[in-house]
Order: structure tokens, then C-alpha cells, then sequence
């Protein structure tokens, strides 16, 4: 008998196939194609289970439309959608907490998936989401799934936003369940919503900080017949260990397909996993007709004009805005420096889709240039914190044939340009051909030069502010002043009151080699 398991994973409330930087435009992703294909794999599979592996509900202009524009209680369009589709199971991503734990609560209650999170726990350390695990009868052989996700959680949720949760490791809580599962199911699946910290030849790929855990997990936990993995946007298929793997990239490009044969001992004889691409699919027609209206509504608020541009804020190569900078990212630290009321700030190109800001400004701009939720925070830190930090950016930065590049190891296993940040408010050199730890050659504030106990005051998204990123000179301890207005909404805040901004660069830092 073979059992099939059918994934996705990190859709990030992606439904229609566009990343709404141009309107209409076709992509190959979105809910609408991963519900065609799916609706064809079941025609054509028995015993059929599916699963969404986290991250669902933000991401999209269309999931941050919803949740803060019309401030709805719930994303219950998005919602719709998976009901629709019939998903059997749910696990909860890190950014399930970006619009707060009623937020989640409510979409948990109207989503007709059964979810499950053994890892995130109450004030009684039981699971807080759903339930750990659950059995499922498929043709008479006992088949148990365990929710895991990422303890990851704990730096990209917005502050406030897990009040009362603890999030042991996924490894830890796989090593409690599936013991107990063992006694009541004949095969064991895990939908993790984390990825690898090793390759798989073991090789380790990333700092260990437990935001990855899939090889340790494979390795330690004996008796899981499958393995759904995500969070990395990677796109893999193949075995770890013996065990069947996948892992479906980001926003629906791929439906990943686990298959078991099962005998008549109910034991698992062989196995096999592979990604089916979900571009060629058509658009789920049924769905796509239920979801056109707020589809419409978002477009019609995306492109309204905000403020003009007195020169150019576009560009074409991100990396070159990381080398040399920007207007737009001059704009963005002016705004947030504004908010906050500091003059030191760090910010950063998030992804190679930004491209700047058009003339007029839309809010269509804002939101496909600046993607994250973010909110503000300032911290006081000393001049060698600041140096260390700046040390950590610097590290983005390869030397290949006596070009600069971008470090391999900010694009695999996955693209973290994020991490990144560029600095306003202090000048500083970066010298790349230097060691790492060394590169920064100077730093100065108001034409001074910083000294290592100087105090600073630096503001800085929510997420780095916490430490994300492996930044641990940054931490809540420093914070001393927070806003929890999400960045986009500052943005255009701002633009309400100065409708016609200069486009200006100081080039207040250099990348060189020597």
C-alpha cells in the first residue's frame, strides 16, 4: 500500500502568482496554481494526506492589507483559501506571531486544518497551539504526525507577541513525543517548520543557535518514517539518513510529495520524495473567483499616489545599493531616525526584489521594497559594540578574482540578505580585503572618531534589535525605547507630511580592497 503526503511550506500568504511589484503580472507560485496541482496529484494518488508546514499568514501585501489596513481580527480571505483546499494538517511558522497571538487564535479557530505544535508551550508546558501530535487510520495502518517549529520564533515574533509561550527545542520535543506515538501508530511523520543547520554530508552550514534542527533531529530521533521541512525557502527532495526529505522553497513554487509503501505488517519498505513545480498549473478557478474582490481592493490602495521624488530613487542592481548606497536607503534611515528621534540607524536592502522607489511614491513601493512587518527600536550600545556590529556586515562581502562579491555563505543554504545592514548617521570604511573581525578601518560620528566606551544611541528593527541575526552585541536588555508601528505604516506616515522628498546620497560609507 503506499501512502502519499503532499506539503507545502513558507507560502507566506502569496495566493494570486504576483509579488505585486508590477500589477497582473504572472508568476509561477501562489496558492491559487498549489491548489490546481493539488486537486490533480489527488486524482491521480491514493491514500492522499495533506499537509501545510507554516508560515502562511504574513508576508504578502495582500496578508498586510488585511491584517492592517482593514485591521481584521482574522485573515479569514486567506483562511478561505486553505479551507477551500482541504488541508488535513497545519503547522505553525515563526511568522504565524507577526500580528499578534489573538491574531493567530483566530485564524486557528475558523481553518477547518487540524494544527499541531508540540514545541510551543503554555505557563502549564503543554502545547499552546492544537495539539502535539495526532493519529490518523489510513486504510488500517496507524500513521501519527508530530508539529514541530522553529525555535527561531523567539527573535523574528514582534515584541509582546509571545507573552506567556516558551519554545523548546524541536529536537527535545520530538524525543518526548515520539516515543508515546510510537506505542499507539505503525509509521511516524514529522512537519518540522525549521531546516538544516548541516548539509547532508553532515557538514555544518550555520552557526548552531537551534533556529535549524532537521539533521540533529534525524540523526538523535530514531523511528520517523518522513521528514517535512521549511522556513529556509530551500527547494530539496532526497533522504537523510534513510528517511525521506523535503523542503518546498517559499510562496507555493513547489508541492512536495513524500510516498511510503506500506506492507501488510504495516512496516515501511521503501520510500521516495520529490518536488513538483507548480508553475505550469493553471489558476484554481473556483478559489481565484472567491478571492478577486480583496484582490481588486489591495490593488486599488497599492497605487495611490503618496508623494513625489525631486530626482531618482530606482535602481536595478541591489548589489550595488549594498556597495555604494542608496537615495532610498538614505530615505529609510531619515525616517526612521525621524521616528525615533536618534541620529545613528541601521537598515537593509531585505531582498533582490527591492528596487526602489517610483515617481510618484505608491504604497505598492513601500510595501514590495520594505517586506517585513518590522516595528522600531533604540538601544544604547558603546562604540565597540557599534564596531563589532558593523564587523558582523561586514562579513557579507567576499573577494573572488579580486572582485568584490557577496560571501557564499549569505546565500547558502539560504539568501539572507537581511543580514546585512547599512549604516546612517556615522561615516565608516570597510576594507574587505582584511580578515574578518578586522575589515572596519575607521568609524566616526559628527567628524570625531568613536572610542570603545562611547555611548550611543542607534535605532534598529525589532529584529535585529533583539539579536536576530547573530548580532549578540544586540539585545532587549538594551533597548530603551520602542514603537510598535510597522515600518511601511511609518513610511507612510511620513510621506503624508512631506510630499515631495529629495532624493540625496552622502555616501557616508565605502566597501573597498586594497
Amino acid at each position: 500500500m503506499k501512502i502519499n503526503i503532499l506539503t507545502t511550506s513558507d507560502t507566506h500568504g502569496f495566493i494570486f502568482p504576483t509579488n505585486y511589484v508590477k500589477n497582473n503580472e504572472e508568476m509561477p507560485f501562489g496558492m491559487l496554481k498549489v491548489a490546481s496541482c493539488l486537486k490533480d496529484l489527488k486524482k491521480k494518488l491514493d491514500n492522499v494526506v495533506t499537509i501545510d508546514n507554516g508560515d502562511f499568514l504574513e508576508g504578502s501585501p495582500l496578508a498586510y492589507y488585511i491584517a492592517k489596513v482593514l485591521n481584521q481580527t482574522s485573515p479569514k480571505q486567506i483562511d478561505d483559501v486553505f479551507n477551500l483546499m482541504d488541508y488535513d494538517y497545519g503547522i505553525l511558522g515563526n511568522h504565524e506571531f507577526n500580528y499578534g497571538i489573538n491574531y493567530l487564535k483566530n485564524t486557528i479557530k475558523e481553518s477547518n486544518r487540524k494544527f499541531l505544535c508540540a514545541n510551543i508551550l503554555n505557563e502549564k508546558d503543554e502545547p499552546a497551539f492544537g495539539t502535539a501530535y495526532n493519529i490518523k487510520s489510513i486504510n488500517g495502518v496507524k500513521v501519527g504526525f508530530l508539529g514541530l517549529t522553529t525555535q527561531g520564533t523567539n527573535k523574528w515574533a514582534n515584541y509582546g507577541n509571545l507573552n506567556g509561550l516558551k519554545i523548546v527545542s524541536a529536537v527535545q520535543a520530538a524525543k518526548k513525543y515520539i516515543p508515546i506515538m510510537k506505542k499507539e501508530a505503525d509509521v511516524i511523520i514529522v512537519s518540522y517548520h525549521g531546516g538544516f543547520e548541516r548539509d547532508l554530508k553532515g557538514n555544518l552550514t550555520e552557526k548552531f543557535s537551534g533556529e535549524n534542527e532537521s539533521y540533529q533531529l534525524l540523526k538523535e530521533v530514531k523511528g520517523i518514517d518522513a521528514l517535512i521541512t521549511g522556513h529556509q525557502h530551500r527547494k530539496m527532495s532526497g533522504k537523510l539518513f534513510g528517511v525521506p526529505i523535503v523542503q518546498e522553497g517559499r510562496r507555493g513554487q513547489y508541492v512536495g510529495k513524500i510516498t511510503l509503501n506500506v506492507n501488510k505488517e504495516h512496516k515501511v519498505t521503501s520510500s521516495n520524495a520529490e518536488l513538483i513545480s507548480t508553475g505550469d498549473y493553471t489558476l484554481d478557478a473556483r478559489i481565484k473567483k472567491q478571492v478577486t474582490p480583496i484582490q481588486n481592493q489591495l490593488n486599488q490602495w497599492l497605487d495611490k499616489p503618496l508623494a513625489k521624488i525631486d530626482g531618482c530613487m530606482k535602481f536595478s542592481n541591489p548589489f550595488e545599493v549594498r556597495l555604494n548606497k542608496n537615495s532610498f536607503i538614505q530615505f529609510v534611515q531619515k525616517v526612521q531616525m525621524d521616528k525615533m528621534g536618534v541620529d545613528i540607524s541601521a537598515t537593509a536592502l531585505f531582498n533582490n526584489e527591492a528596487h526602489g522607489f517610483e515617481n510618484p511614491i505608491t504604497m505598492r513601493n513601500i510595501i514590495t521594497n520594505y517586506v517585513y512587518p518590522n516595528s522600531l527600536s533604540v538601544l544604547e550600545i558603546n562604540g565597540s559594540e557599534l564596531k563589532k556590529a558593523i564587523e558582523i556586515s561586514a562579513n557579507y562581502f567576499a573577494v573572488d578574482n579580486n572582485k568584490i562579491i557577496v560571501n557564499p555563505n549569505f546565500l547558502y543554504p539560504k539568501a539572507r540578505h537581511y543580514n546585512y545592514d547599512m549604516y546612517e548617521g556615522i561615516d565608516y570604511t570597510i576594507n574587505v580585503s582584511k580578515p574578518v573581525g578586522e575589515r572596519v578601518e575607521k568609524i566616526t560620528y559628527h567628524g570625531k572618531n568613536i572610542t570603545k566606551n562611547q555611548k550611543l544611541k542607534i535605532v534598529l528593527n525589532q529584529y535585529r534589535a533583539s539579536g536576530g541575526g547573530h548580532f549578540p552585541m544586540f539585545n532587549d536588555a538594551k533597548v530603551i525605547k520602542s514603537d510598535p508601528t510597522p515600518m511601511s505604516q511609518v513610511i507612510a506616515e511620513y510621506l503624508k507630511y512631506h510630499k515631495l522628498i529629495k532624493a540625496e546620497n552622502n555616501h557616508n560609507f565605502k566597501i573597498i580592497k586594497k
